[in-house]
């Protein structure tokens, strides 16, 4: 074998060996992140989840609104990405307590019982004005002492939860997207589906409870949306003995 021969071969075998070092290092690097999303999401592989759908509180029949079919559907791919699996049930025909499957509940306490009932069991901060006359207080919600008002349209407000059955490592946690319109609802799974990662660094797996605004909607849809806060303390502490309720809301 003469130099050129050589020289040829020591080459293949050191791109060779190059690519092989790379695709492994890759391949751990993607394992590792979603690792990370499952750990966050609760969705080991092959794990189940439950989906609850809520109905569309301006539908004669039962049905489901648009905009919540379109976060039913962001949901859904996320799961997929986990290579967990998912059943969907109706907001009114789910009869277990949470904690052994992951759970995504989509809709407010006007359109979702479940949503209600997780509410009213993990924040006692909060109450929904589901009162359904027009005001200046539908659908308004107040957390803490801090009261969010709906201005359709124009500026909307929604809740993205993560919350876990008492502390107990195995609980599987519970996310709630409790929008005052049904495509504030779809901005809310779009938003955890955007940054979950910044979500899973910032808070691991501990609850947490954010409040969303959805900006202009009747523009842009379900994309513009800013953090307002993290009302988590708000949100799971019992209202202020002064804060006035608004009125016929659904307390949490």
């Amino acid at each position: 074998m003469n130099d050129d021969v050589r020289n040829i071969v020591l080459g293949v075998m050191a791109a060779g060996i190059s690519a092989s070092l790379g695709w492994l290092a890759r391949t751990y690097l993607w394992k590792r992140k979603l690792r990370r999303k499952q750990t966050f999401l609760g969705l080991p592989e092959n794990s189940e989840s439950l989906l609850v759908v809520n109905r569309d509180p301006a539908a004669s029949e039962p049905a489901v609104h648009r905009f919540d079919v379109f976060a039913l559907l962001e949901l859904s791919a996320l799961i997929k990405d986990c290579k967990a699996h998912v059943q969907v049930v109706t907001q009114d025909s789910v009869h277990q307590g949470f904690g052994e499957r992951t759970e995504f509940c989509v809709g407010g306490p006007a359109s979702n019982r479940r949503m209600m009932a997780h509410m009213s069991a993990m924040l006692p901060g909060v109450r929904v004005n589901v009162d359904p006359e027009p005001g200046p207080d539908r659908g308004a919600f107040q957390i803490g002492g801090e009261r969010y008002r709906l201005e359709s349209g124009v500026t909307e407000y929604v809740m993205l939860a993560r919350l876990t059955a008492g502390d107990r490592r195995e609980a599987r946690p519970v996310f709630l997207f409790c929008g005052q319109r049904a495509i504030t609802n779809q901005a809310a799974t779009r938003y955890l589906a955007r940054h979950h990662e910044r979500l899973a660094r910032k808070h691991g797996n501990n609850s947490f409870v954010l409040l969303l605004k959805v900006i202009n909607s009747q523009a842009y849809g379900p994309d513009v949306v800013e953090l307002v806060a993290d009302v988590t303390r708000a949100a799971t502490s019992p209202l202020p003995a002064a804060a006035p309720a608004p009125r016929n809301s659904h307390r949490a």
